[in-house]
């Protein structure tokens, strides 16, 4: 095996790791266009074909993209999100189910060990938001809801790289609820282990907060899979 010596950053790479900070730290948001090459380059103090360089390794790792005629917009706030989502695409329903369970599961239960006052109120005005959405029968809604108040547990588990990784499969998420949001079975135990969840993490029972993650997941499951043509499992579209 032949090892290089390690080399300094070239100037591309620098830039890249300073426009790449300031996606993910939220200066500039996802949906935000960027500022025009001649501002970088006067910013900057560095070449236009530097810049263009970083904006296109940007552009290939899933942070940027370019409208023809309009600019550069920021559509990632991470390049983990990008990255996850292909590969999700090219997964079996089973696969992405088992994914959530074992993220959820260990979201809620650092949700009940680390959870503030604060966090409690957060999850419970979400999960009034749900009960709210499902009453109005509005099924988009309710998939919007739904989401928000599982971000909301993975928050209060105040740990950034479990909330990186919920984030990045978030579509996966959401085609999952969208989906059980349409069988009402699903949708009235859903209700019902989200209540569960709440008191749980509010109780700070680790144990029965996972155990409520973990059986809406697997009714999820049974229901889903059974679903799918002649019993195949399909991949994501």
């Amino acid at each position: 095996m032949t090892l290089q010596r390690p080399t300094k950053r070239t100037l591309v790479e620098q830039i890249v790791a300073q426009l790449e900070q300031l996606i993910e730290n939220g200066t500039w948001p996802v949906g935000e266009r960027i500022p025009a090459e001649p501002e970088l380059v006067k910013e900057l103090g560095v070449s236009r074909n530097t810049i263009r360089e970083a904006i296109h390794a940007l552009i290939h790792a899933g942070l940027l993209r370019t409208r023809q005629g309009d600019g550069t917009y920021v559509c990632s706030a991470s390049s983990l999100k990008p990255v996850l989502s292909r590969r999700l695409e090219r997964s079996k329903l089973s696969e992405t189910l088992e994914v959530r369970s074992a993220l959820e599961q260990e979201g809620a239960r650092l949700a009940a060990r680390r959870r503030t006052p604060e966090d409690i109120g957060k999850i419970r005005s979400a999960y009034e938001a749900c009960v709210r959405a499902e009453a109005s029968g509005d099924i988009e809604l309710h998939v919007q809801a739904d989401y928000a108040f599982h971000k909301e547990i993975i928050a209060a588990a105040h740990n950034s790289i479990l909330s990186d990784l919920y984030d990045s499969i978030s579509e996966a998420v959401r085609q999952v609820v969208t989906y059980g949001s349409s069988r009402l079975c699903l949708l009235r135990l859903h209700s019902e282990l989200n209540a569960r969840l709440v008191e749980s993490i509010a109780n700070r029972d680790e144990d029965r907060s996972a155990e409520a993650v973990r059986e809406y997941i697997d009714a999820s499951r049974s229901i889903l899979l059974q679903d799918t043509q002649g019993g195949n499992e399909q991949h994501h579209e």
